[in-house]
């Protein structure tokens, strides 16, 4: 049974309105607006308030304030039962948060139905709300499970990307730092031009975190290059430099073996990482290798991929050379744009050259 909590300092008042809802509701009474909120603060529950204004002491306008401001009891519907008749009145009373407003004298059909709508409207509020909260709790339980998923995915995929440097790493001892750099030259670059009208909608952000990811594997065929050759301290012969170039193809094959399998499961994140393996030794101008494309045939993370490996190796001591300083690095850089490199690529590297000297300096050898 519904509880109706009826404040009124007229006895007779109070009488009348027990009288007409005792058949149908528990009927609680107060003769004053102090009393009333001692019973509430006490531990009352009314389902609705019926509460008439002109009282002795607290107003009924400023109960009303009162128990709409004291977030345990807003919710509760608050009738107005008032001799006042003015709009004003009326008008005032809604604004202290009162949901409706009955005038004196009343007629007990209209009382009686106006409370059914009102608690009917709370009840549907109070649905709503659950409602609302169970979605909620759903939403929540769904996202966690998708992060959870997306966790372990990325876990899957750094595991791979991983193993596969692990590999490179075995083979030459200076691929660890080499690796470093680069992948951070790419991001470098790919955020530096994420806003040029040639790659905008190409590089956003989760292209980036890819291109970042896969650009360790860019020399993972050189595991299938002899020793004798890889660690060769001189210039290698003319075909020495031809069982070179095939780390390109090897790398290439190696990760889209592993692409077609990840592919079954509903995961290609090597698609760029082959992309780079593949082709970061083409070069603009399509003299380059091993398939001698040229310009925007190339793809995006390989040309991005070239000015950063092309970089790192000028910079690095090798054991066929001595590192370039990062000044004859740049020059050599823009000897290259339209030729070895995408000129606007390039033109960002020289652009955000004091970033590329940030990295080498971080991730030196």
């Amino acid at each position: 049974m519904k509880r109706v909590f009826c404040i009124d300092d007229e006895p007779v008042s109070l009488l009348v309105l027990a009288d007409l809802l005792t058949d149908e509701f528990d009927v609680t009474t107060a003769g004053s607006g102090e009393a009333a909120m001692v019973l509430l603060h006490d531990g009352l529950q009314p389902d609705i308030i019926l509460l008439d204004i002109i009282m002795s002491g607290m107003s009924g306008y400023e109960l009303c304030q009162k128990i709409k401001s004291d977030s345990a009891l807003r919710e509760i519907p608050v009738l107005y039962i008032s001799s006042l008749a003015s709009g004003e009145d009326e008008a005032y009373g809604l604004e202290m948060g009162a949901e409706d407003f009955i005038h004196k004298p009343f007629h007990p059909p209209v009382v009686k139905a106006r409370i059914h709508t009102h608690l009917q409207l709370a009840d549907a509020r109070k649905q709503l709300q659950r409602r609302n909260e169970d979605l909620e709790a759903l939403v929540v339980e769904r996202t966690s499970a998708i992060v959870r998923k997306t966790e372990q995915l990325l876990a899957a995929q750094s595991a791979i990307i991983s193993a596969f440097c692990a590999l490179a790493e075995t083979r030459d001892e200076e691929t660890g730092n080499h690796i470093r750099r680069t992948q951070h030259y790419v991001r470098a670059l790919a955020e530096a031009l994420r806003d040029h009208p040639r790659f905008k909608t190409a590089l956003d952000e989760p292209t980036i975190e890819l291109y970042y990811r896969s650009a360790p594997l860019h020399d993972i065929g050189k595991v299938a290059i002899p020793d004798a050759i890889l660690n060769k301290p001189g210039k290698l012969t003319a075909e020495e430099w031809e069982i070179m170039k095939t780390h390109a193809y090897h790398g290439y094959n190696a990760i889209a073996i592993t692409e077609r399998s990840l592919m079954e499961a509903g995961d290609n994140f090597l698609k760029f990482a082959r992309e780079i393996a593949y082709s970061h030794h083409e070069k603009w101008d399509g003299s380059g290798y091993p398939q001698g494309l040229a310009g925007d045939a190339i793809p995006l993370s390989a040309r991005l991929m070239a000015v950063a490996d092309v970089y790192d190796a000028l910079i690095s001591r090798r054991a066929y050379k001595a590192p370039f300083t990062h000044e004859t690095a740049m020059e050599i850089l823009a000897e290259g744009v339209g030729k070895h490199f995408d000129p606007d690529i390039a033109t960002a590297a020289l652009r955000i050259g004091d970033r590329f000297r940030e990295i080498a300096e971080q991730f030196a050898d």
